[in-house]
């Protein structure tokens, strides 16, 4: 056998090698690793709306929130993160805010103004104050999305915004909260509230889901965000399995 002959089964042998040892590596291990991961993935992310609506149809404030869980598990973990459930709109909430804002004195359950996903209101609406009246808050909506996963677990998509101050809309002139811009801040600050009470069981992130950075809401108000959706898997309630 000739050294040159010798020379090139060698290097065939050695492409054969490692076209095998890749082979071996993509149909055993990263391969899996990705089905499972896809296999993992919440159905309703897979058609997720990305905005809301206000009662109008005006588009309103962008979702940037994701949980995965029972709506028990949901409660539990806003409540022990130090967030309030906002009282529901009435003639005595509506009276009870304008109080809070014109008199500066504390309403920490708050109403908040419904907006609409899958052709319903807000299922939940949670607020946490910042500041000595009802003005300024972080304050967030989440609705069920009708979809459950191969364990029977809902998602539960959210908009969470900070009102920094109350005015008049932009858009249609009436009395509203104003947001604050940066959106990533307040999706930011929720998720480490929630880690801080220990109710988040794993987090992880999709790219690009927002299809812009920048927008107004149904009040005209600017916002901005990296585009970026937290998928959180929520940790049961007590006594729940």
């Amino acid at each position: 056998m000739s050294r040159t002959f010798r020379s090139l089964l060698e290097r065939d042998f050695a492409w054969i090698l490692a076209a095998l040892g890749l082979w071996l590596a993509l149909a055993y291990l990263a391969l899996p690793v990705l089905w499972k991961r896809h296999e993992k993935r919440h159905p309703a992310l897979e058609d997720a709306p990305r905005i809301t609506q206000t009662g109008s149809m005006i588009p309103g404030d962008p979702l940037n929130l994701s949980f995965i869980g029972q709506e028990s598990d949901l409660v539990s973990a806003m409540l022990a993160a130090g967030w309030h459930p906002a009282d529901p709109i009435t003639l005595k909430s509506s009276l009870h805010i304008a109080e809070s804002t014109v008199l500066h004195r504390a309403y920490v359950d708050a109403p908040v103004s419904n907006l609409f996903l899958f052709g319903r209101k807000e299922d939940l609406a949670f607020e946490k104050p910042a500041g000595p009246d009802a003005s300024k808050r972080h304050h967030v909506r989440f609705w069920k999305a009708p979809t459950l996963d191969a364990q029977g677990r809902p998602c539960w998509f959210g908009a969470v915004t900070f009102d920094r101050s109350v005015g008049f809309s932009h858009t249609t002139g009436q009395i509203t909260h104003h947001i604050a811009a940066d959106l990533d801040s307040e999706r930011d600050h929720l998720i480490d509230d929630l880690q801080a009470a220990g109710r988040i069981q794993s987090l992880e992130w999709q790219n690009d889901f927002q299809p812009t950075g920048v927008g107004r809401n149904g009040g005209g108000d600017r916002w901005q965000t990296d585009q970026r959706l937290p998928i959180a898997v929520l940790k049961p309630a007590a006594g729940q399995k």
